[in-house]
């Protein structure tokens, strides 16, 4: 895609998404430019080997305010981090690589695994997942639809039928 930002469309301050590889339809995410890197909701996070490298397994919970929704993920570890977030304190987190759906797009982007439970997000998209993706109109929210509540408990079923834990 050309870098001529005139050509790049526009999302608000929070928008829904998916992370289609990790099986997860729906995820309210915070847009924030202030932040270099995303970061996913992650309750337990459990490093494994397979296939000849690092993998992580990890519980999250999609919904906000939902614990009793949650999906058991698998990725390929990318990376470990020390990440400081904007409260000042450093915390160690696995880095793994998925792609993002938003408004017709699907991009690839580096996500950390932290648990995200005290706070309102539980996914929150960093500047480097943004950059040549997207131009962020701070005053606007949901430019691609939000999700309704038909939708979403359909996601919950479908959610508790694939559920192990």
């Amino acid at each position: 895609m050309s870098n001529n930002s005139s050509e790049l469309p526009i999302i608000g301050w929070r928008e829904w998404l998916a992370l289609p590889e990790l099986g997860i339809q729906h995820i309210k995410a915070k847009i924030d430019t202030g932040a270099r890197s995303s970061a996913l909701h992650a309750f337990y996070v459990d490093p494994f080997s397979s296939r000849g490298g690092q993998w992580v397994r990890f519980g999250i919970h999609p919904l906000q305010r939902d614990s009793e929704t949650v999906l058991e993920c698998e990725a390929p570890v990318k990376d470990h981090r020390a990440v400081t977030d904007s409260g000042g304190h450093q915390e160690h987190r696995y880095v793994i690589e998925s792609s993002l759906s938003l408004g017709g797009r699907t991009w690839p982007a580096e996500i950390t695994l932290t648990n995200r439970d005290s706070m309102k997000f539980r996914m929150l998209i960093g500047r480097t997942a943004l950059r040549g993706n997207f131009l962020v109109d701070s005053a606007s929210s949901y430019r691609f639809g939000k999700v309704t509540l038909k939708q979403l408990s359909a996601y919950r079923r479908a959610t508790a039928s694939r559920n192990p834990i």
